[in-house]
């Protein structure tokens, strides 16, 4: 049984080196043909130069002539809407709700009477209070006028003013409790949930209602730590609705200043003051496009245009050379890249004939026509 086993790691041990071994063959195989597929492209484009019979070979191209054009580029963050106001009504006291007045998509105002959560002992005490200060307050008048006439004592006086603001103040604790029982709006807006029943016991905290006010549109996204730099209060964005197929402009109104420890990233606010009459719904999803750099005259051309080889990047221009047009490669240095177009820094101008198609097997002086 030692024996097969030993065996068997002989064999699986045999097996990973030859695989360890194909790896670096294969790394070496491929770095080679990049380094004969440069020194072919080489050779041809000399060849190109001097022999006759390729010259008379030209290859159909398509041709634009490089323009400056406005440039912007944006970071893209997927975000939420939110309305301005959107808050989770709590109960304020223990008890068992004793009637709902209101449902789901209802309207309501700030101060409106959402529920009612049981308060009968509390009123029978404030009735039964009630009772008692109306003896009590008769007794201090009547002490009062006494003690204005100079009959009876000072203390019987002071004994029955403070029996009496005693039962006032106690009448007002009670009242407040009453009406803490009631659970009200703290806000205009709409009714969006009721997570909770006629009957059902609630405690201190316990959510009762959620409200919403669209009156004021925000949308909020969490923005990666690498762009806190770029990113500020007013920078411009645009702001893409897919369930509407909408986008609206507006500036970023809150950047924060807190990256958080958990996911590294900040947040940013942003308040829409157009919204063309647009549905919005809580928790939408919307795709915020902030601006981050804008260039008014700079040179663009699509980024497939751009080739690269191991020494450069290039793009490939048409060049009469007074016998000929020919290709011509032209190394460019990239800027930012946006929606399918890149910035060229350095290596193009305005007026160039940069070739659009047929570029992908051109080589160096290659006669073309277009």
């Amino acid at each position: 049984m030692k024996s097969v086993f030993s065996i068997i790691i002989l064999v699986i041990f045999f097996v990973s080196c030859k695989n360890a071994d194909k790896k670096v063959e294969l790394e070496g195989l491929k770095k080679q043909y990049e380094e004969l597929s440069e020194k072919i492209k080489t050779l041809e484009e000399e060849i190109a130069k001097t022999d006759s019979n390729v010259v008379q070979n030209s290859k159909f191209v398509q041709v634009n002539e490089v323009k400056t054009q406005k440039f912007e580029h944006y970071i893209e963050v997927q975000g939420k809407v939110d309305g301005d106001k959107n808050v989770a009504v709590n109960a304020q006291s223990m008890g068992v709700i004793s009637d709902i007045f209101v449902k789901e998509g209802d309207e309501v105002s700030e101060g409106q009477v959402l529920a009612q959560i049981d308060a009968s002992v509390l009123e029978q005490g404030i009735k039964e209070l009630e009772a008692s200060m109306s003896f009590v307050d008769t007794l201090y008048q009547k002490q009062k006028r006494l003690w204005e006439q100079k009959i009876g004592s000072e203390v019987q006086y002071l004994t029955a003013k403070n029996n009496k603001e005693s039962l006032e103040k106690k009448r007002k604790t009670l009242l407040e409790q009453f009406e803490m029982s009631k659970i009200k709006s703290p806000i205009s807006g709409t009714i969006e949930e009721i997570p909770i029943k006629i009957g059902q016991s609630i405690a201190p905290g316990f959510p009762a209602f959620r409200i919403v006010n669209f009156s004021t549109v925000k949308v909020y996204a969490d923005v990666a730590e690498s762009y806190s730099s770029k990113i500020k209060k007013g920078n411009n964005v645009n702001i893409f609705f897919p369930d509407f197929n909408e986008e609206l402009s507006a500036n970023i109104d809150f950047a924060s200043k807190y990256i958080s420890p958990i996911n590294r990233t900040f947040q940013v606010e942003v308040r829409l003051t157009e919204t063309k009459d647009i549905d919005f719904r809580a928790n939408m999803i919307a795709v915020i496009k902030i601006n981050d750099y804008r260039s008014d005259s700079a040179v663009v051309v699509p980024i497939n245009l751009v080739q690269k080889s191991m020494n450069s990047t290039y793009v490939f221009l048409a060049y009469n050379d007074g016998n000929n047009i020919i290709a011509k490669k032209c190394d460019v240095e990239i800027g930012f890249i946006y929606n399918g177009l890149a910035e060229i820094k350095k290596g193009l101008k305005a007026g160039d004939k940069i070739i659009t198609s047929g570029y992908q097997d051109l080589m160096e002086g290659q006669v073309v026509s277009y």
